[in-house]
């Protein structure tokens, strides 16, 4: 067969880049697939104001790096472009705890916290992850919260991949021996969220996908995987045929590429939705539980709006702090930089309720009643500035089920209690938060009008199991039914982290590709 490569794969946030430099290094062929642009720091958006560079919003011609899918039971926050998530996410980089690797569906198959040691230590010193070295005023507000709950002691910084060198010295590349691109020290300027400007986070593009370039490695940015087909045989033993369409083109050409392996790297959106579209047709052998146990984090997304004119929320790394409140739960001070004041057209007051109709009439009567501080939200001049984000996450488990719909993805329930967007803990907390800093809490006015919890965490679909009854993939993460096809991304999770994921990923990533032998 004449393969146009040894392995393609699908996807370049956190699992496609480990496994497009492992494979490289192997000796494989690797190519990889990213929906998304290719971005120069200073393409980024200034601000989230600039929506055709920030949104990722196709129909509209809006070709930025942040994606929001709104769905019956979530609603969900993600990264696109040359690095995927890595572009927008908050640079946090912790470790789950004990429970994340005994509960779920991988339970028992294996010891995973010791099969997984070796490579969080590896994608730690890849990703250049270090702790934050300077805490801003939203960090100081979340450790007087801290202290009010007795836990003081368990507040500490985050451990963030970002360059703290001097602010906007260029250096040469600091973490591989000079085998990686040239750095810039971070300026604090909290704009992580919209794509650094500054060359200081160690997004994938900087280290992982940089140097599988350098090991010959090619990337095709937008370009969206539409199909894949088993050639010659239903078990993907000679390789597949995938068809790949433009994602940015106002006219979109088809192209189609014979790869011998195929690694599903799309995040949940991407890799669920893919096979759920082969199933019927293409890869009619995927597993029955595709698209199942489903995870949130159990987040929930607080803004609290300062009257405070003397704090600066917005200066310091996306997300500087964390602290238990108690044993499920963490709490992140989550900022914007300076001059991004999008969400607040999305902003209504904090409000909770079982009904719709319950919480229309609350949310109304508390505007009538108290017009003056939603007047100050809407028409502050500087929201960032203004502002911080509180990002509750819990360790408690419910699953969802995502399946085809006539035009979309749809949800369902899963197993245990739905995704709530009305999580009493997560009020209290933001309710603290505000009173620390004169503020007025206010969610997102999805969140009120339909219930439905917003996660910039969406995990599962692909999960490990036994065989193909419990899981769609095995230990080492090859899909059931098919050699040589793989899934490397958040929806191979298979229990609930109750922290930032990204981490997680890319070291269940690392051992998936440590079992690939190298190319003979």
């Amino acid at each position: 067969m004449n393969y146009d490569c040894d392995y393609l794969i699908v996807g370049s946030g956190f699992g496609g880049s480990v496994s497009a430099l492992r494979l490289s290094e192997k000796g494989y062929r690797v190519l990889v697939v990213e929906k998304g642009k290719r971005w120069d720091p200073l393409q980024f958006p200034k601000t989230n104001w600039n929506l055709r560079r920030w949104l990722w919003l196709p129909l509209f011609r809006f070709h930025g790096i942040f994606k929001m899918t709104f769905m019956r039971h979530v609603g969900i926050l993600s990264g696109v472009g040359v690095g995927g998530g890595s572009l927008v996410y908050a640079n946090t980089l912790p470790r789950p705890e004990e429970p994340f690797f005994q509960s779920g569906s991988w339970a028992g198959l294996a010891d995973w916290k010791k099969e997984l040691n070796d490579h969080y230590s590896e994608a730690e010193k890849m990703l250049g992850v270090c702790e934050n070295p300077e805490l801003y005023d939203a960090d100081k507000v979340l450790k007087a919260v801290a202290q009010n709950y007795g836990r003081n002691g368990l507040f500490e910084p985050t451990r963030v991949g970002v360059f703290f060198g001097e602010p906007e010295q260029v250096v040469p590349d600091p973490y591989f021996e000079g085998a990686g691109p040239e750095r810039s020290g971070c300026t604090s300027c909290g704009g992580c969220m919209t794509g650094c400007r500054h060359n200081a986070k160690n997004s994938l593009d900087k280290n992982y996908l940089f140097l599988a370039e350098k090991k010959g490695a090619e990337i095709r940015a937008g370009k969206k995987v539409v199909r894949i087909t088993a050639l010659n045989g239903k078990s993907g033993q000679e390789g597949y045929q995938v068809t790949l369409r433009d994602s940015t083109r106002l006219f979109r050409r088809t192209t189609r590429v014979k790869s011998q392996g195929v690694i599903l790297a799309g995040g949940v959106l991407g890799t669920v939705r893919l096979l759920l579209n082969m199933k019927g047709r293409y890869l009619a052998g995927i597993s029955e539980m595709v698209g199942n146990q489903i995870r949130t984090n159990n987040e929930s997304l607080v803004l609290v709006h300062s009257s405070q004119k003397e704090r600066d929320f917005s200066r310091g790394i996306a997300i500087g702090s964390i602290f238990p409140p108690d044993k499920d739960t963490h709490l992140e001070a989550v900022r914007y930089g300076s001059g991004s004041g999008f969400w607040k057209l999305l902003g209504v007051p904090l409000t909770h309720g079982k009904s719709m109709a319950g919480r229309i009439l609350k949310l109304c009567w508390k505007m009538l009643v108290r017009p003056v501080p939603w007047l100050r939200v809407y028409f502050s001049r500087d929201f960032a500035r203004e502002s911080m984000i509180l990002l509750f996450m819990q360790h408690l488990d419910s699953t969802l089920g995502i399946r085809r719909g006539l035009f979309n993805l749809r949800s369902n329930i899963s197993n245990g209690a739905p995704p709530s967007a009305f999580i009493s803990f997560s009020k209290e907390l933001a309710e603290a938060a505000s009173r620390e800093v004169a503020g007025t809490p206010f969610v997102l006015a999805t969140e009120v009008m339909t219930g439905t919890p917003t996660t910039a965490h969406i995990l599962g679909g692909c999960v490990i199991g036994r065989d193909a009854r419990e899981g769609v993939i095995d230990l080492d993460h090859r899909v059931f039914g098919y050699e040589n096809l793989f899934v490397c991304d958040g929806s191979a999770i298979s229990s609930n982290p109750g922290v930032n994921p990204s981490l997680t990923i890319a070291a269940m990533t690392e051992r998936a590709m440590s079992k690939i032998p190298d190319k003979k």
